[in-house]
């Protein structure tokens, strides 16, 4: 049973007969963040009281004169101005954990109204190494889903991967002038990403010396007068001048710098992908000889991850569809020609959402819009979640707005889901020392290490080899995701293996350890679980620490629903955070297998079987596995 859910249509009864719409007010129905102000508060009397020019003591005394609420609460008690302070009745919280133990869903009911979700998240480049930038949209958007469908909704998972443009350019382009047979055949992978960065590092030279020579004609030109911006062209100058010492000093592109392999790189690599989207055969082969190798390392790191998805179609998915998408759009009236391109100019924006370059070529935009087509008429959405990070809001704003011009009869939400960066303890984004991106594979290995220390640290060594591997792979692999979800997505956060790890605070592997701890009682009183949870009767709350575990035990809806209503997991690892140390309030104050007496003992058993039952409902829902043992 959800207390809230409860109370909250208790209270939407009584003010549906003072409003014609209650629902704003019905929200401030809210869990008590202190105790002595009883388990809930309702704070609607200060703002209706404005709304009907009346004193909010005496409106919170109406409503309660309206109100029939006697079953799961204690007498209703007005405080201050006109706050109402309810207490659950100990009757009531015995019934709901009775309800919830002998319920595979705790007690959590499937949606009412289910509502159909598309949910696009992870979406890596398919052609280079997953990246520690890819485990923010990969963990938030899994978790999402896992809620959602828990919850009772059709939830599709799409991984709208990068397998087509200039990337592939690119690598084609490495592979006809620059490929090592040897190191392909070894590890397809890694040498296709060898490739993709030199030509990438080539073009990038190759633009900075373009970059350079444009400036300092500008400032030999004498034509600007500001003294502070001919310093800052220098020293932009110097900056670049710097850049490309640094490059030819590179034992790797040095010498391809000083035999020009660099000058007209950038135009040749788009050359390969203008072949390759006409269907030249030559590239068509390469590209569906390198696609295949590329998406198993990726979906070796999925495995890992224990993420899985619906569909996986990827920009050359929807690449026949761009010119008929060009063409609806320009049918509509929105999209018009600027300057060669054709570009949907947007009220409250600036710059245009170009969709054809003066080339001809198309841009993400494009391939999104086709993207978003399809999933409306393939799957009819209430909902489609973006789980981006925050870099890209300009360009979902502009999709958004675009797509509801586009399909303005359509009943469909679209939400950009965003997030901060993943920072090194320098407050820059992640980094090996030596400046390349963290790959996702040597992040999970380097986590499951540091586990594995944590394991045998802790005395656990002696343990047979593959219970500790085993081990080490949830408690690690878990660690990274959880420190991750723990965070306010909107927020950027700092990386550390020693906190993610920590075997106290709010942690995945305090969360596992709690659960293994609650595990062990039963292991240790030889009790069978679910022959307990079918014998036993209805409980009998004596204790307060006892009842404020039942309390925290029964808001898990709550939390669940918190969860969607911003689509923030944090609300969820912080629910299970405070599981958890109730939990162990509730632990060091009542003995459970020395309880003075059989009832009390059976209260308790009930209470930390819920309690364990919750982590590993509310850990799987993150993405996370518990452990029997630790």
């Amino acid at each position: 049973m959800n207390p809230l859910a409860t109370i909250r249509h208790h209270f939407r009864e009584a003010l549906s007969q003072l409003v014609d719409d209650p629902e704003e007010l019905v929200d401030m129905v809210r869990s008590s963040q202190d105790p002595k102000f009883g388990d809930y508060q309702v704070n609607c009397a200060m703002p209706l009281g404005k709304r009907l020019k009346r004193p909010p003591r005496q409106i919170a005394e109406e409503i309660l004169g309206k109100l029939d609420i006697s079953e799961i609460c204690q007498d209703p008690e007005v405080a201050g101005p006109g706050f109402i302070n309810l207490r659950l009745r100990d009757a009531w919280i015995e019934q709901a954990l009775l309800a919830a133990s002998r319920d595979d869903r705790l007690g959590i009911p499937p949606a009412k109204h289910s509502r159909t979700f598309v949910i696009d998240y992870s979406a890596p480049n398919v052609a280079k190494p997953m990246h520690v930038g890819h485990v923010r949209s990969t963990v938030i958007g899994d978790s999402l889903c896992r809620v959602l469908r828990f919850l009772g909704h059709r939830v599709i998972s799409d991984n709208h991967i990068g397998d087509w443009g200039t990337q592939f350019g690119m690598i084609i382009h490495g592979w006809k002038h620059f490929r090592d047979e040897a190191a392909y055949r070894q590890d397809p992978v890694k040498e296709l990403a060898r490739l993709y960065r030199l030509v990438q590092a080539l073009a990038s030279y190759e633009e900075k010396v373009s970059q350079s020579a444009r400036l300092e004609q500008s400032l030999a030109s004498g034509k600007d007068d500001d003294e502070e911006a001919e310093k800052r062209k220098q020293a932009q100058l110097r900056e670049w001048n710097g850049q490309l010492a640094a490059a030819r000093e590179n034992e790797l592109l040095g010498p391809l710098v000083d035999a020009g392999k660099h000058e007209g790189i950038g135009e040749a690599a788009l050359r390969e992908t203008a072949r390759l989207h006409a269907g030249d055969e030559e590239n068509r082969r390469l590209w569906e000889e390198f696609l295949p190798p590329c998406r198993e390392e990726m979906e070796s790191i999925y495995r890992r991850l224990d993420v899985s998805f619906d569909e996986t179609l990827g920009e050359s998915f929807y690449h026949d569809q761009l010119a008929g998408v060009v063409e609806a759009l320009q049918a509509r009236g929105l999209a018009t020609e600027s300057d060669g391109a054709l570009c949907v100019f947007l009220e409250g924006h600036q710059t245009p959402f170009i969709v054809r370059k003066r080339d001809g070529a198309y841009l993400y935009a494009t391939t999104d819009l086709a993207t978003l087509q399809y999933r409306l008429e393939t799957w009819q959405p209430d909902e489609m979640l973006y789980v981006v990070d925050h870099r890209q809001s300009l360009h979902f704003e502009q999709l958004f707005a675009t797509a509801r011009q586009w399909f303005p009869e359509a009943d469909l939400e679209l939400r950009h889901i965003s997030f901060g960066t993943v920072l090194g303890e320098d407050g820059r984004p992640f980094k090996t020392r030596s400046g390349d991106t963290v790959g996702l594979h040597a992040l999970l290995d380097e986590a499951v290490a540091r586990a594995r220390g944590v394991l045998e640290s802790s005395g656990e060594q002696d343990r047979p080899e593959e219970f500790l591997q085993q081990i080490a792979e949830s408690v690690g692999i878990g660690a990274l995701k959880y420190a991750d979800l723990s965070q306010n997505r909107t927020s950027d956060y700092t990386f550390s293996y020693d906190k993610m790890l920590a075997m106290q605070g709010n942690t995945a592997t305090y969360m596992q350890y709690a659960y293994a701890r609650v595990r062990s009682i039963f292991s240790k009183g030889n009790i069978d679980e679910e022959q307990f949870r079918q014998a036993v009767s209805t409980p009998k709350i004596t204790a307060p620490e006892e009842r404020a575990l039942a309390l925290e035990i029964l808001r898990f809806p709550e939390a669940l629903e918190a969860v969607v209503a911003d689509y923030r997991p944090n609300l969820l690892t912080n629910y299970l955070f405070t599981l958890a140390e109730s939990y162990s309030r509730f632990f060091e104050h009542c003995p459970v297998l020395k309880a003075p007496e059989e009832s009390v003992r059976d209260t308790r058993l009930l209470l930390c079987d819920l309690t364990a039952r919750v982590l590993k409902q509310g850990l799987s829902l993150l993405g996370i596995n518990v452990v029997e043992r630790m």
